[in-house]
C-alpha cells in the first residue's frame, strides 16, 4: 500500500553518482532483443553501485534492460525466489 510519505520521498539516486554504466551508452544496458548482455554484465560486477542498482530495479519493478548485473528474466526469477510480486 503507497501513502503519502512514499508519493512525497523521491527515489535514492546517489549511488548513480559513481556507476560504472555513466560511462556506457545506455544500447549496453538495453541491447537489441537477442543480443548478449555479457559485457554489461561484466561492467556491472566490477561497480561499486551494483546492489543499489539491482535494489532500485527489483523495488520500481524495471522490465527492460540489465540492472545490476541482471537481465529481466533473472531478475523476475530472483523476484520469485524471494516471494515478491
Amino acid at each position: 500500500m503507497q501513502t503519502d510519505t512514499d508519493v512525497l520521498t523521491a527515489p535514492d539516486f546517489s549511488w548513480r553518482e559513481n556507476a560504472l554504466c555513466a560511462q556506457a551508452g545506455p544500447e549496453f544496458f538495453f541491447p537489441a532483443p537477442g543480443s548478449s548482455t555479457r559485457e554489461a554484465k561484466q561492467l556491472c560486477g566490477a561497480c561499486e553501485g551494483r546492489v543499489a542498482c539491482l535494489e532500485y530495479a527489483m523495488d520500481h519493478d524495471e522490465r527492460f534492460g540489465v540492472w545490476g548485473g541482471l537481465s529481466e528474466k533473472e531478475r523476475v526469477r530472483l523476484k520469485r525466489q524471494q516471494g515478491r510480486r
